[in-house]
């Protein structure tokens, strides 16, 4: 027991073994420094072995810590990092160092902030950072409720199960006995379906709405849909409006949703008002330039730079208008994983999940915070809360404006760059956000208005399938090419949007999300892609 007690942080003052903590972290830390190379990897990718991975089982004897943190290294070979200017795969940002330090602290002490009785002062910061984001977002802040879950999913599982017992009460006693259904975009994030079918609505509940060719909802078609589920008697428990589409950063005009609602309720004389969730888990943060003074312009962007963060303000200024709102700090955030929140407009909401305390009698003896008695999950780590009031503090509104403001100007830099070669077509030119997409095509095709032709056009039908093949191909070679240390990893969406007559659009994607991203790592994305051409013209 003597030696086993030394793997684990002392619970007294012991600068001998604080020492010896510190040093074996270090240790990591220059193990995983030592990996660091001219690729956007730790190391070097090799095929994984799942099959010798399904044969360990559990040895007989334990290791040293110093084996075990070796051994840790490992399994991060070949990992992305995601803040190199060469990676541009995703929206997952690099973490600042006191969010790390947030959530490394909690990895240490175990608060849960179930209650503050197993958390105590970690629980204040969730109250603050829920505080301060409904600031941000321009709710009242003596109104609200909020908390931190695990992921962008469960913000959105929240939002829909609280529009559920609204327009249901008492489901979460009785269960679900009623037709509801749930409406988003189809081009929201599918966690629409995961929520519909697991809290019983199921999935083929989950009614999509068509998007303009800005990745934006058709109001005019939502009200259409809405109108006929209220005529089949059917009840409405949420209507998702996505603040920030995954491909393309389409913004639905959450003001014509939420008046839409409002109309509806008092034509239809509804005893209850359908509930409206924001999903902006990647968007929330452009809340920051809802008093930027664009006239004056402090921060000194440049002009096409200004008119897509004010056009992005024009539409996220409205979140305050939701019900409820999901918020990712591990997206533009700057936060390690998971870093979710979600804030209810009217904190009393939460109060349709509420349990009674008496089903619970090994937990709140003590103290006055208790989200435990509402909230899905029992084990809630306070390092969320601690990461995000981490970068709530150190970035302030300035901050996150200057960030975001530079990462939208190199986006817009990258579609000017790609915009010029005549075989590249930028699918979502007007976007307001830090995504781009684009489609290649090879030598002897007029690119003229093709965009247009290949959505609309059936008689395009096999132009598309076949540049859908050329562009996958394009992909794997980027890939292949920036796992080597040579370009820059950007990835693809295989359905950026489907055409009229039903086939799906593929098209590469950059995401720019990294303080690090740079005109240089934008300009080697158009080098990149115009050598793929190159290597594919050789192969055909």
């Amino acid at each position: 027991m003597a030696g086993l007690r030394n793997a684990f942080p002392q619970p007294f003052s012991a600068a001998f073994h604080d020492s010896y903590v510190c040093h074996t972290v270090l240790r990591a830390l220059d193990s995983l420094d030592d990996l660091k190379n001219e690729t956007p990897l730790l190391g070097g990718r090799e095929p994984l072995d799942y099959d010798t991975a399904r044969t360990v089982t559990l040895r007989e004897e334990g290791a040293s810590v110093e084996e075990v943190v070796k051994d840790l290294v490992s399994f991060f070979h070949g990992m992305t990092i995601w803040g190199h200017p060469h990676t541009q795969q995703n929206v997952i940002p690099p973490s600042t160092l006191p969010s790390v330090v947030g959530m490394t602290l909690a990895h240490l002490y175990n608060p849960n902030i179930v209650s503050d009785e197993f958390s105590h002062r970690v629980a204040l910061a969730e109250v603050e950072v829920v505080a301060a984001c409904a600031s941000l977002l321009g709710y009242d802040q003596d109104e609200v409720g909020g908390l931190f879950s695990f992921g962008g999913t469960a913000t959105n599982l929240y939002g829909v199960k609280v529009g559920l017992e609204k327009a249901q009460p008492g489901a979460m006693q009785s269960g679900v006995r009623e037709g509801l259904v749930t409406f988003a975009s189809d081009s929201s994030h599918y966690c629409r379906l995961t929520v519909a079918g697991w809290l019983g609505l199921g999935t083929d509940n989950s009614i999509t709405i068509p998007t303009d060719d800005r990745g934006e909802m058709d109001v005019g078609a939502l009200r259409t849909g809405l109108e006929e589920a209220i005529g089949a008697g059917k009840k409405i428990a949420a209507i998702i409006c996505t603040m920030g589409t995954t491909d393309s950063f389409g913004i639905d005009d959450l003001e014509a949703v939420v008046d839409l609602r409002d109309e509806l309720v008092e034509t239809h004389g509804l005893q209850y008002k359908p509930h409206v969730h924001a999903d902006a888990v990647s968007g929330w943060a452009w809340a920051v330039f809802n008093d930027y003074d664009f006239e004056v312009n402090p921060l000194g962007f440049a002009a096409r730079t200004l008119r897509a963060l004010a056009g992005a303000r024009h539409r996220i200024k409205a979140l305050s208008l939701a019900d409820s709102v999901g918020i990712d700090f591990h997206k533009t955030g700057f936060a390690p994983y998971i870093c979710s929140l979600v804030v209810f407009k009217d904190g009393h909401d939460l109060q349709h999940l509420g349990r009674k305390p008496e089903t619970m009698p090994m937990l709140y003896q003590h103290g006055d915070y208790h989200p435990g008695l509402y909230t899905l999950e029992t084990s809630r780590m306070g390092g969320s809360a601690l990461a995000a009031i981490a970068n709530l503090r150190l970035l302030g509104r300035q901050g996150w404006q200057s960030v975001l403001g530079y990462i939208v100007d190199l986006s817009q830099h990258l579609r000017d760059l790609l915009e010029g070669q005549p075989h590249i077509r930028v699918l979502n030119r007007d976007s307001v956000g830090i995504v781009t997409l684009f489609r290649v095509y090879p030598e002897g095709v007029d690119t003229f208005d093709i965009e247009r032709r290949e959505l609309t056009d059936s008689a395009m039908r096999e132009e598309v399938r076949t540049y859908n093949e050329y562009n996958h191909r394009i992909a794997d070679y980027l890939h292949e090419r920036a796992m080597q240390g040579k370009g820059v990893a950007i990835s693809r969406t295989d359905a950026y949007r489907e055409t009229l007559f039903g086939e799906p659009v593929l098209a590469l994607k950059s995401y720019l999300v990294s303080p690090f991203d740079n005109e240089e790592s934008v300009e080697l994305v158009v080098r990149n892609v115009l050598e793929a051409r190159q290597a594919l013209a050789r192969e055909d």
